[in-house]
């Protein structure tokens, strides 16, 4: 039987400055070099993208906490029809491990469990650390069930309080990204507050998510350090409807919620204006569906950011940061293509026409 190749015809984008007319897919792997004439082609046209990443993304998490096998299954195989084929999952209470092994679905680099406190962080979602100077130790111990990723809950509602405080001193913030950083770790923070940046920076953090209090002096500090944030706009989007069901118990934490609302695409906009890095993450998994890739995309060029930086921040720009590669010579061939340039037309997202998954059309 003749080996099988699939011929990528039209435009193949491989990073900001390279395109190319046409490449193979051969043995699961990409090439540039035209197979050998007892190779049997097959022809796919369009654009070509290294695979979607969603950087913040929950696989085996649903709105009560860890789920079924079948059912994470199922998230995933909806992130990967939506051309997302690179996950970083921002923390799940569930082993996903056995992805690894299902060559059908999305590549996935955990951050094991959020570490949070008791009663500061949503129920059934993360490891709750009863004493917070065990947050560096509790880093360690998840180093086991992550992928060099670790994902803190750096602020959320203190109900004594009646709005967001940070969960943790600045002390053991540091002793976290030291230790985190002298294992070879990254840590990523969820953060609403505004309270809460400086202390994260000082401390070293590698990557923000939400960063919804951040100002633009912390925003500049932020894209001096190299650290990148994940906007979430779908997130943000709910901010209303969450400020509205705690107004009588909290309103001054509804009040900066509804704020924060308010302003996300001022605030999105800003981040890119600052010179951060953007990621891009639906943070699909309890109240948001899988597969929204495109909704995430489309929400950041409302907010004023170009289509072609989103789709670069979609694709390649983040597969580097991760240090997975994209479209390369020798790589695994995760490839998404569609019939329309999504850097010309966000909404072409939506609508994929090719799917490869380490070198096999879906």
């Amino acid at each position: 039987m003749a080996a099988q190749a699939l011929h990528l015809t039209g435009t193949v984008v491989i990073d900001d400055h390279h395109e190319v007319g046409e490449a193979w897919v051969l043995g699961g792997h990409l090439t540039f070099t035209r197979p050998l004439s007892d190779v049997e082609v097959t022809s796919l046209s369009g654009v070509f993208l290294p695979g979607l990443v969603d950087v913040h993304c929950h696989v085996g998490l649903g709105a009560q906490g860890a789920i079924s096998r079948d059912i994470a299954r199922g998230q995933a195989i909806r992130d990967r029809e939506s051309g997302v084929l690179l996950i970083r999952d921002a923390g799940s209470p569930s082993d996903t491990r056995w992805i690894d092994q299902d060559p059908e679905l999305p590549q996935v680099i955990r951050c094991g469990h959020h570490l949070a406190r008791p009663k500061r962080y949503l129920r059934n979602y993360g490891e709750e650390l009863g004493k917070p100077e065990d947050l560096a130790r509790a880093i360690v111990e998840n180093l086991g069930r992550a992928d060099g990723w670790n994902k803190i809950v750096a602020d959320w509602i203190d109900r004594e309080v009646g709005d967001l405080t940070p969960l943790w001193s600045p002390e053991q913030l540091k002793a976290a990204m030291n230790v985190a950083h002298e294992r070879g770790a990254r840590v990523t923070a969820h953060t609403f507050a505004h309270e809460a940046i400086d202390p994260l920076l000082a401390a070293g953090l590698d990557c923000i998510e939400h960063g919804t209090g951040m100002d633009e002096s912390q925003m500049r500090r932020a894209a001096a350090a190299g650290v990148p944030v994940t906007p979430t706009l779908l997130q943000i989007g709910q901010f209303e409807n969450i400020a509205a069901q705690g107004e009588t118990k909290f309103p001054v934490y509804a009040a900066r919620m509804r704020g924060m609302y308010a302003r996300r695409y001022d605030q999105a906009r800003a981040f890119f204006d600052s010179g951060m890095s953007l990621l891009i993450g639906t943070d699909a998994g309890g109240t948001i569906a899988h597969g929204r890739i495109a909704d995430e995309c489309a929400e950041l060029v409302s907010a004023g950011i170009p289509a072609r930086e989103v789709v670069a921040f979609a694709s390649w720009r983040t597969r580097a940061y991760l240090g997975v590669q994209g479209m390369e010579e020798g790589a695994p061939a995760d490839v998404v293509g569609y019939e329309r340039d999504p850097r010309e037309d966000i909404g072409a997202l939506k609508e994929p026409a090719h799917v490869i998954v380490r070198g096999t059309r879906m």
